[in-house]
Order: C-alpha cells, then sequence, then structure tokens
C-alpha cells in the first residue's frame, strides 16, 4: 500500500489560480487512479510559494521523517516551491526520508526527460514568481505615487475610502490623539493599553491593545500625515491626526526612556531621574551607586554620555545635594501666592476648553437612535424577519453600551472650582518633606526638567514660563569619588509620573499636564 498526502496552497496574488478545493478534488482524483491511500492533506492558504516560510509546508517536510507517508501530491510542480534551489533542497530532503513528489496535472517520466521536464517546468515557475513580484511592486509603486492604500493593516484612526484614500475615521482618531497626549504627559504604556481597551478601541488587526500595539502606534509617522512605501515618502500625503510637535514630544520620551532603568529593583530613590539632563550634550542623567577606597557606599547622578565616554566630560553630581537643592528652589518658586493665583487661573482656563468624549459618543447614540427608528417603521409596516429582530437587538445593545459610557464620561470629567484648586496646592505647601515620597510627589509635579551646566543648574517648572537658575557650588554638588571599579550597583527611575519632557513652554499643555495632578490627587484622596 502506498500512503500518499497532499499538499495544496492558494497565493492571494493571483485570483485566476485553482481554488483549494478545485487542487484537493484533482489531486484525489489523481489519487484514485494511481491507487494510492490518502492518509493527510496539508494546505497554505493565501500563502506564497516564492518563500519557504509556510506553515503546513515545513509541517509536512518535518513529518516525512516519520514514515507516515510516501508520496506527496501537488496539483502542479509550482504549488511545491517557485525557485529551483528551494525545490531541490525540499526535494532532497524528501528523498533522504523515502518520500517522492508528483504532479496530478501534470505527465512527467521517471527518466532523464522527465528530470528535464520537471527542470524546466520548475525554471518557468521561478520565472513566473519574479515576473508577478515585478508586476505587484510596480503597481504598489504606482499607488504610492498617489499616496493610496497599499495593503496591510490600516493604523486605529484611519480608515480607506473608495478611492483607497486614507481618511480619518472620526470614530477612533480622537482616541488615538489622547493616547499620545497621555504619553507625552507621562503616563505608562500600561495606562494607554488600558484606556483603548476600556473604551472598546481594538488594534489594526481587530484584537484587544497590548503594550506592543501601543507601542507601534506611538512611532507610527502615518498620524503626522507622512506616507511611505519603501523609499517614496511624501510628507502631507495622508490626514494629519496628530502635530508634528506633539509627535516629536512622544519621540523624546521614547528615547530618554532608554536611558531610565526601572526602578523596580532599587532601594535607593533617585528623584530627579528622568528630569535631570546635561546642559553640554543633553542626555539624561542616570542616578548610581558606588563604593569609595574606604568601603563607604556613595550615590550620585552621572550623564548617560559622559559615563560611556562618549564625547562628554561633565562630572558626577551628588544625589542628596542636588535633590535637595531643586526641592528648596521649587517650594520657593511654587508655594508663593501670586504664583499660585496664576496656576489656579490657567487650570480653569484650561479646564473649559477641554473637549471630553461625550459629543463623540453622543453623535454615535444619534446613528443608532436613528438606526432604531427606521427599523420600527419597518416593523409597522409588517416587514418583521429574525434578521431585523437580530439587527433590533444588536441596535438596542450597542445603545445602552452608548449610554453607559457617556454617563460614566460625565462622572469621570471632574469639574474645579478655582476655590478647590488652590485649596489643593495649599495642602501640598503643607506636605512633610521628610517624607521621600511627599518629595517625589512634588517634584513630579512642578518640576519639568534640570539641565546640568559648568557653574549652575537651571531648573525648568511646569507652571511658570523660563527657568530658575541655582548657582553651583563645586565642593557642595560634584562628586570626586575614587570609585575601585565599575560601581557594583546601579539604580534609576522610570518616567511614570512624569508630566512632560523638555522645556515646552506652551501654556494649553502646561495647563493640561498641571490639571491630570490635580483630578489624580482628589482621586486618590
Amino acid at each position: 500500500m502506498i500512503k500518499a498526502v497532499i499538499y495544496a496552497r492558494y497565493s492571494c496574488d493571483n485570483q485566476r489560480e485553482e481554488s483549494i478545493e478545485g487542487q484537493l478534488r484533482e489531486c484525489k482524483e489523481f489519487a484514485t487512479r494511481k491507487g494510492y491511500t490518502l492518509v493527510g492533506s496539508y494546505i497554505d492558504r493565501a500563502m506564497s510559494a516564492k518563500t519557504d516560510n509556510r506553515p503546513e509546508f515545513q509541517r509536512m517536510i518535518k513529518e516525512s521523517a516519520k514514515e507516515l507517508f510516501d508520496v506527496v501530491i501537488v496539483w502542479k510542480l509550482d504549488r511545491f516551491a517557485r525557485n529551483r534551489y528551494d525545490s531541490a533542497h525540499y526535494k532532497a530532503t524528501l528523498r533522504r526520508n523515502g518520500v517522492k513528489v508528483v504532479s496530478a496535472t501534470e505527465v512527467i517520466s521517471e527518466g532523464a526527460e522527465g528530470i528535464i521536464l520537471e527542470s524546466v517546468l520548475e525554471g518557468y515557475a521561478e520565472y513566473y514568481s519574479a515576473e508577478l513580484s515585478e508586476k505587484v511592486i510596480r503597481g504598489m509603486t504606482e499607488n504610492a505615487l498617489k499616496c493610496q492604500y497599499n495593503g496591510g493593516y490600516i493604523p486605529v484612526g484611519y480608515k480607506v475610502d473608495e478611492n483607497k484614500h486614507y481618511q480619518i475615521d472620526e470614530l477612533t482618531a480622537p482616541f488615538v490623539k489622547e493616547a499620545f497626549l497621555m504619553y507625552v504627559n507621562g503616563r505608562h504604556i500600561k495606562k494607554i493599553v488600558e484606556y483603548f481597551n476600556e473604551n472598546g478601541i481594538r488594534s489594526s488587526r481587530n484584537k484587544p491593545m497590548t503594550k506592543t500595539t501601543v507601542s507601534t502606534i506611538l512611532q507610527n509617522r502615518k498620524y503626522i500625515g507622512e506616507y511611505q512605501y519603501r523609499d517614496i515618502v511624501v510628507s502631507d500625503g495622508i490626514p494629519a491626526i496628530i502635530s508634528r510637535e506633539l509627535f516629536a514630544l512622544a519621540q523624546q520620551r521614547t528615547e530618554q526612556n532608554k536611558y531610565a532603568p526601572s526602578a523596580s529593583r532599587s532601594e535607593i530613590k533617585y528623584l530627579l531621574t528622568g528630569k535631570l539632563m546635561c546642559g553640554d550634550c543633553g542626555s539624561v542623567y542616570a542616578g548610581e551607586s558606588g563604593t569609595g577606597r574606604t568601603g563607604q557606599k556613595y550615590h550620585y547622578y552621572k550623564c548617560v554620555k559622559a559615563k560611556k565616554r562618549d564625547g562628554c566630560e561633565r562630572k558626577a553630581i551628588k544625589k542628596d545635594e542636588v535633590e535637595e537643592a531643586v526641592i528648596e528652589a521649587t517650594v520657593e518658586n511654587i508655594f508663593v501666592d501670586e504664583v499660585i493665583e496664576e496656576i489656579a487661573d490657567r487650570v480653569i482656563s484650561w479646564q473649559e476648553k477641554e473637549s471630553t468624549l461625550v459629543p463623540l459618543y453622543q453623535r454615535e447614540l444619534a446613528e443608532v437612535e436613528k438606526s432604531i427608528a427606521n427599523l420600527l417603521s419597518a416593523i409597522e409596516q409588517g416587514i418583521i424577519t429574525s434578521a431585523t429582530k437580530n439587527r433590533m437587538a444588536e441596535l438596542e445593545s450597542l445603545k445602552i453600551d452608548l449610554e453607559v459610557k457617556i454617563a460614566r464620561e460625565e462622572i469621570q470629567t471632574q469639574i474645579l472650582t478655582k476655590d478647590q484648586v488652590k485649596f489643593w496646592l495649599k495642602n501640598m505647601e503643607k506636605l512633610d518633606l521628610a517624607s521621600i515620597d511627599n518629595r517625589q510627589r512634588i517634584i513630579n509635579t512642578f518640576v519639568n526638567s534640570i539641565y546640568v551646566y559648568e557653574d549652575r543648574f537651571e531648573v525648568n517648572f511646569n507652571c511658570r514660563e523660563g527657568f530658575e537658575t541655582i548657582p553651583l557650588d563645586i565642593e557642595r554638588f560634584v562628586s570626586r569619588l575614587e570609585i575601585v571599579g565599575e560601581p557594583k550597583q546601579k539604580h534609576t527611575n522610570r518616567f511614570d509620573n512624569m508630566r512632560l519632557y523638555g522645556n515646552q513652554k506652551a501654556s494649553g499643555i502646561t495647563s493640561r499636564r498641571f490639571y491630570f495632578s490635580l483630578r489624580q490627587n482628589r482621586t486618590n484622596s
């Protein structure tokens, strides 16, 4: 008894190809004529033979070593492979395992002429694959020059119209923009994942959001209107969802995160991690610890580039001294009556301008209610089918879901008064600064960045324009440690609670960053 299996493949590149079902039918008829006993089949759908990355094909090759079958039947030889190298390689593997490849539709003898014919057929298949690839690339290049959709997954926030052009999806684009704002204002990617999933926004593959998909979104240049295919780049080729400035801030945070290892392994809190920057090279300062010759433990901050000896010679600075100086400067510059008044005014001004998701949900609800009314009209005219009933149930469920979302959004969007803002700021002023957590809270809320120069620090606050300059006392701040070897322990904090990166002075963003702090602390208190 000769045991046979069928290998079938269908490529989506050419819609005129024989379907999987057609291939299987002809292969089964061939097996019957030859007296083979079919023991299974391996099917790759929408796969190209140009690549050997075909799951079922690879499984068949692997299982051929188990002596489960003697013959592999293919509809045509090009189902097996479309270049001679791969064909020879895999046929040799099968031959070593005692398995032969036969074609159901091509008559090939076993002699020398059969080998030649097989080579010709495989050569043609290879040519066909290359020609098809060129045609596909040519067609996609033409599409790209017109900034048209070229296949693949459509990014969240976009849709494709009947002319294959990208258009903004009004239902999902606001969520994408909010995700970028959350990220540049210091929210962790995990929180952004939760935000998407709680609002029912799924990935391009129609799956729940993950950290990976959100990271991809935050780096996708399509959102600033940039169309790209191979080496074709069109700056304003598609409608932009966010500004280039917002995108640049997101990339800046991503870049800085590379040099800000997690604090989860650290017993020492480096309060300025992610905010302390080198005035010479622009790199972040990382918190580190080391042991001197006497065995004493030291904690300090050091420029990442200087540590790597990568063109910066800025010295390390003592952790406790610089943190104390920044706390003092913050208290002296923020907790002043006129500054508190200014902050409160900015927060209230931003709050009045801030839009919520309620209008979006209300528009969706209006569309659903309109569809329900149309169905009711049809029912009144006697048009009642199972499809009508199912659709009505779906719409009623969607209506309830939207009403719940609207109610939840209205509850979550707390409206603050100016007196509440001032009260919160006064309470912050009364915090016990001997507490490390309170010191961290002060820094996270009010300090945007600190730039270290040879003779000074420049502190940029979240709620004031410009910098506050602190003279640098060399003996007080600069670490003159003689570390034995490399530090035994390195500690740094991530940027989880940062409000914004870099020297951003736009009053709208400044107020927004501050308002997030207020809402968060009111909720937790």
